[in-house]
């Protein structure tokens, strides 16, 4: 039996099996999950209602379980930044800089080898996906 917040099968042995810049995607309720993203990618459905579970739900426990070396995260094409972002910065390791990109530009990220996990959830907020990249365990 494993010690971690997180207990979903799928999701753990992802994040085991990932090193260093491997990337996860921390999708809202309306990425295209089945469109978007790169194709090899295991993708786990938590979007089971609008708002069952949030995007901050499923961010607390994975930055817990790895290490986060780097956050890239959709934003509006006017540069504004979305009401989550404050959120974001109340999980991540503390002054983590959040890499905003627009959409196209983060839909090109998501696309990469690198991408080693997708999470779709049923966050109601626009722009709230997150890319998480693992960098390296120092314990």
């Amino acid at each position: 039996m494993i010690n971690t917040e997180i207990i979903h099968p799928e999701i753990l042995k992802t994040l085991a099996a990932a090193g260093h810049g491997s990337t996860v995607l921390i999708a809202d309720g309306n990425y295209p999950m089945s469109t978007g993203g790169y194709s090899d990618a295991p993708r786990v459905y938590l979007n089971f209602a609008p708002g069952l579970l949030s995007v901050t739900d499923v961010l607390g426990p994975i930055v817990n379980t790895v290490p986060i070396e780097s956050v890239t995260a959709i934003a509006p094409d006017d540069g504004s930044e979305p009401s989550i972002f404050k959120d974001y910065r109340e999980l991540l390791p503390s002054g983590m800089k959040i890499n905003k990109v627009k959409r196209f530009e983060f839909y090109d990220a998501v696309n990469q080898p690198t991408l080693a996990l997708m999470v779709a959830t049923g966050e109601k907020r626009t722009y709230a996906c997150i890319l998480l990249t693992i960098g390296v365990r120092t314990l």
